[in-house]
């Protein structure tokens, strides 16, 4: 796509974008409010293509709930990451979680949790803990004050940080890209950006349009974070689909179980890069430290 002469932004900004230059709170807040997101979705996949070209990368993952570990399997072969997800009630809990998923996942990197939420369990001495039992990455760090300070922290120790996430829906999202554009300039290394929200609220759920809106103005803000990316099991085929071509360069949470039951083309690694494909993009697939599978 390509912004057109109707377009209702205007050229000096789209001029801005296309250089990789930073947008004024004021220019990406008004962004916020336009209705015409095909519009800012063009000038969002402008930005994309100068970056990435066509190419996309996708991760499978397996998958470890800290509720039900009774229950969890050994990882396949086919994953890329293993990922604890859910929230450990105490700092115990997580070191059990994380000693369990380091047995089951035959090598592979160990990622999960929120950092903040991490750090509340146990501060510094149980992020040390966490990494001494197998913990590689926290899954990501949601953007606000002490966000800067909390990813040194946790570096400090050993823990790798290179997701900026969403938790929940921010009451603000236009604020909530501002907040993590300021934290990529406070701490080098974080490589991508996930802007929708993990969790879902069940009382005010998000609509498509604000979904995609969200993600085409994360690529336009965060002109310095290579990669946007959207979770592929939580919101579906259809609209990371649809988020691939309005800004977004990669696709989280695939899963890694190669079943065919439903026949070749509905196994997940086909799945996925079929609907890569249809929207005139070249899938890749990367690894748990968004290094590429094909280089």
């Amino acid at each position: 796509m390509s912004v057109d002469a109707e377009s209702p932004i205007p050229e000096a900004v789209a001029a801005q974008v296309r250089a990789g230059q930073r947008l004024s709170a004021d220019v990406v807040a008004h962004l916020a409010t336009l209705s015409d997101i095909l519009a800012l979705g063009a000038l969002a996949d402008d930005c994309r293509r100068a970056r990435h070209g066509a190419r996309t990368t996708f991760v499978r993952v397996h998958a470890f709930d800290v509720d039900t570990m009774d229950r969890w399997q050994p990882a396949p072969a086919a994953a890329r990451e293993m990922r604890l997800t859910g929230q450990p009630s105490s700092l115990d809990h997580a070191l059990q979680a994380v000693r369990a998923a380091r047995a089951l996942s035959g090598g592979r990197v160990v990622r999960g949790f929120a950092l903040e939420d991490l750090a509340v369990l146990g501060g510094r001495d149980g992020l040390r803990a966490l990494v001494a039992a197998g913990l590689h990455d926290a899954a990501y760090v949601s953007p606000g004050p002490a966000a800067a300070a909390l990813v040194a922290e946790g570096r400090h120790v050993g823990l790798g940080v290179r997701v900026i996430g969403a938790t929940r829906v921010a009451a603000d999202r236009t604020a909530w890209l501002l907040d993590a554009r300021a934290l990529a300039d406070a701490v080098s290394g974080l490589v991508a950006v996930a802007p929708l929200p993990r969790v879902p609220d069940r009382l005010t759920p998000t609509t498509g349009f604000d979904d995609v809106r969200t993600v085409a103005l994360a690529r336009i803000a965060l002109e310095h974070v290579p990669t946007i990316q959207v979770d592929w099991g939580r919101y579906g085929p259809k609209l990371a689909q649809v988020a691939l071509t309005v800004g977004a360069d990669d696709l989280d949470g695939v899963e890694a179980a190669d079943d065919t039951s439903k026949g070749p083309r509905r196994a997940p690694l086909e799945d996925v890069r079929r609907n890569i494909a249809a929207a005139a993009l070249v899938p890749v697939e990367r690894d748990a430290r968004f290094e590429r599978l094909d280089a």
